[in-house]
Formats: structure tokens, C-alpha cells, sequence
């Protein structure tokens, strides 16, 4: 493979504009089952926009990254290129960083002061005044107003459901990080089986979330109308669990690209990219078990 020693400029590329329309289309399709489903109006229209914005979504990024493939399958990228694609993903993982930041601050916002305020401790302990003889416990199970927002029987506990997760995704950790020496070794065998079994691990992974999310709502009612403590659990165990699906997909895409002959033991940037992706989705869990399940 020939090594480009000049900074690549690609050509002209339809891709960013279908990339504009089709987060477009798919925003609109969310934005629209939201109020219309607020307003008790039919969303199927909005659920058709939201898919075929979704459609074009995926097709963007097959087509984007396939032509990335190709340019550096063909020797068109130079190390600063290299250089370039390293700083990309890094700024990326920090922007992931600093999204799930917010909600940890939500959460330890309601945990330290908004609840004690509303039973009357602190500084501000008059919020009391709105809700006489709340008393402040975390997890909130008893809400201030239980008629509007009816509080879980129970919470998760963490020693189940959530440490076997915490398990699978520790381990995952360590299978990616054995298949990235493989491929530094040249073990072409040894890289497909070590990251065949952590793309069997995410999957397991997932499939444990989605049936504690099935034993919450059925048998707990514990949902996102559940209260602070309800919505704080769902939108911080629902985004990880977004993220660790596409990292299960980009992992998915290195065995593929591995199996067809892809990487070399020093030019494997898009391996360490997913790799680097993942390390993160494990360390969010870590932080997810101890202050969401465990503290």
C-alpha cells in the first residue's frame, strides 16, 4: 500500500448534504410524535418520518464511511491524516464525556439539593412550604405529589440484574483489549475470536438491560413518569444503552473489515477508534453502577 506524504483534500462529496436531510427529516419525525402525541393527535405519520429520516441516516453513514475506507485502503492518507483522525475521535469521546456529565449533575443536583430542600433541610429549606411532611429519602420512592406523579413499589436493586451487567461489560473491556494486541501481533485467528466474544458480550448486554427495563415497568412501576428518581434512572441507563448498540455496531464493522483482509499490525486506527469507544461506554457503566444502583 502506498503511504500519500501530502495532507489529503477529498473531492467534492454528496454525502453532507444528504447527512443535513436526513437529521432534518429524522428530528422533525421526533419533534412531531412528541406533540402530536401530547396533544393525543395520531403519530403514525410522525413515526414513518421518523424511520425514513432514520433510513437516510444509515445510508449516510454505510456510504461516508465506506468512501473513508476506500481513501485509506488506497494509501491516500498521510500521518498527518493519521494525526487528524486521532484528534477527530478524541474531541468526539470528550463530547460524549461532557453530554452524560449533565445528566450526572441532574442527578446529583435533585440528590443533594433540590430533595433535602423540599423536606426542609438547607439553606433553602422554606420549599418545604410547598409540600408540608414530605419526607426526603433517595431513591425517591414517596414523591411530593403522588397523585401527578405516582412513585415506584420498589427500585432496582444493585446486586442482580445490574452487577451481572457490570460483569459482562468489565469483561468486554478486557476481550476488545486482548483482540487489539492480536491485531498488533498479527494473530489474525486470535483478533475474530477475542472480538466475536465481546460483540457476544454487548449483545448479552443488552438483552440483560432490556429485560430489567421489561421487569421495571411491569412489575415495579418504575417508568419515566415515575418521578425525579424514575426519569434521572431512564434517561441515564437509556442513553448508555444507545451508546453501548452503536458500539456493539462498530464493533460488528471491525470484524467484518478484519475478516475481509482489513488492518495491519501498524495501520489499524479504525480498530483502535472502536476500541477506544468502547473503553468509554465501560467506564460510563462503572460510574452508572455505583451512583445510580449502588449509592
Amino acid at each position: 500500500m502506498a503511504e500519500n506524504q501530502t495532507y489529503y483534500v477529498p473531492e467534492q462529496s454528496k454525502w453532507p448534504i444528504i447527512a443535513t436531510v436526513g437529521l432534518g427529516v429524522t428530528l422533525y419525525g421526533v419533534a412531531s410524535i412528541m406533540v402530536n402525541g401530547k396533544q393525543g393527535e395520531p403519530t403514525t405519520g410522525s413515526w414513518i418520518l421518523f424511520f425514513i429520516g432514520a433510513l437516510i441516516m444509515a445510508y449516510m453513514l454505510f456510504g461516508w464511511f465506506g468512501s473513508v475506507i476506500k481513501e485509506s485502503r488506497s494509501g491516500l492518507y498521510s500521518p498527518q491524516m493519521d494525526r487528524s483522525f486521532r484528534w477527530g475521535m478524541s474531541w468526539f469521546i470528550f463530547s460524549e464525556v461532557m453530554f452524560f456529565a449533565a445528566f450526572f449533575g441532574a442527578l446529583f443536583y435533585t440528590r443533594v439539593f433540590a430533595v433535602p430542600w423540599l423536606g426542609g433541610e438547607g439553606d433553602r429549606a422554606s420549599s418545604n412550604m410547598l409540600w408540608e411532611g414530605f419526607q426526603a429519602t433517595w431513591p425517591l420512592i414517596n414523591n411530593p405529589d403522588p397523585q401527578a406523579f405516582p412513585g415506584p413499589k420498589e427500585v432496582i436493586g444493585p446486586w442482580g440484574l445490574p452487577l451481572i451487567n457490570t460483569i459482562l461489560l468489565v469483561t468486554s473491556s478486557f476481550t476488545v483489549t486482548v483482540a487489539h494486541h492480536a491485531l498488533k501481533e498479527g494473530h489474525r485467528q486470535k483478533i475474530k475470536i477475542w472480538l466475536g466474544a465481546t460483540i457476544a458480550l454487548a449483545l448479552l448486554f443488552v438483552f440483560v438491560q432490556g429485560y430489567e427495563y421489561a421487569h421495571a415497568y411491569a412489575d415495579l412501576d418504575l417508568t419515566l413518569r415515575s418521578g425525579i428518581y424514575g426519569s434521572t434512572f431512564f434517561m441515564l441507563t437509556g442513553f448508555h444503552g444507545a451508546h453501548v448498540i452503536l458500539g456493539t455496531l462498530m464493533l460488528s464493522i471491525m470484524l467484518i473489515r478484519i475478516i475481509k483482509g482489513h488492518f495491519t499490525a501498524d495501520q489499524h486506527f479504525g480498530f483502535e477508534a472502536a476500541a477506544w469507544y468502547w473503553h468509554f461506554v465501560d467506564v460510563v457503566w462503572l460510574c452508572l453502577f455505583v451512583f445510580v444502583y449502588v449509592i
